[in-house]
């Protein structure tokens, strides 16, 4: 769940929903923290993801390391919001505490189906909206998920050993992980990166069918400005290279995807 790509509780979504997804986000947040930690082992990481996962199913008070969590269920409660969409995140960060390769592009979606999709189907599901516009909010999530992942492919395979580029893909232009290991990208590490992106841009034509179907109007809104954001995002890294550099959106970049959005939003309407 990437906060850059994925503003949480922005001005579009409602005051009085604000604080209940900052408080899912601070509890995905919390267990993403511990699945990424160099500091834990295996086992000490699956047994605090375990602790918070019982938690979110009121099996245990809080403490230190479930406050976030209990506080979810808090707020789920008073929302009448499934905590299984949290629990989804949760058994994704699990994977990642042992997964650190995927073998193909079907391996990795199904990993972003817990990863990535709950956060959109939390939101419409807060949002009081049905279940409509979900395919195309996961198809939305799962997309930003992976733009994330080639963003950080560098950072992550140096620093965690983890690699969500799919292996066959690399195989198919003969290289491997260590490719990543580089100044910056090869002539094949590029076209990797590049399919990657083919198959992410495929996504994001699912995606845009998304806005229209949600019936609350600032989530509609929202929804299309992340859009935007993705389809610009895909869009950069396509033009620089995220093993020689940090690919991201500038502040003109984001205004200028946020205005392109909520009219988007506002047309679909």
């Amino acid at each position: 769940m990437n906060d850059e790509n994925f503003p949480v509780a922005s001005w579009l979504i409602p005051t009085a929903l604000r604080d209940h997804v900052h408080v899912f986000y601070l509890c995905v947040r919390a267990a993403d923290d511990v699945a990424d930690s160099p500091d834990l082992s295996e086992d000490e990481k699956t047994d605090l993801l375990t602790h918070m996962d019982e938690a979110l199913q009121g099996k245990d008070t809080a403490d230190e390391v479930t406050q976030y969590a209990a506080a979810h269920v808090e707020s789920a409660e008073k929302t009448g919001v499934t905590v299984e969409h949290a629990r989804h995140l949760l058994q994704a960060f699990r994977m990642d505490v042992t997964k650190q390769r995927y073998r193909n592009w079907s391996e990795l979606i199904n990993y972003c189906l817990y990863s990535a999709a709950p956060v959109g189907r939390y939101l419409v599901d807060l949002h009081g909206c049905d279940d409509s516009p979900k395919k195309a909010t996961d198809a939305l999530c799962i997309a930003l998920q992976i733009l994330n992942h080639l963003q950080d492919c560098k950072d992550d395979y140096l620093e965690i050993n983890r690699v969500y580029i799919p292996e066959d893909m690399l195989k198919a232009q003969n290289i491997d992980v260590s490719a990543l290991d580089s100044v910056r990208s090869s002539a094949e590490l590029r076209a990797v990166l590049d399919a990657v992106l083919d198959r992410t841009d495929e996504l994001l034509k699912h995606a845009r069918n998304g806005p229209k179907l949600i019936s609350h109007r600032g989530l509609r809104l929202e929804t299309a400005v992340i859009v935007a954001i993705a389809e610009k995002l895909s869009k950069k890294l396509r033009r620089y290279d995220p093993v020689a550099e940090r690919v991201e959106l500038n502040k003109i970049q984001k205004a200028s995807c946020a205005l392109m959005g909520i009219w988007r939003g506002l047309v679909t309407g």
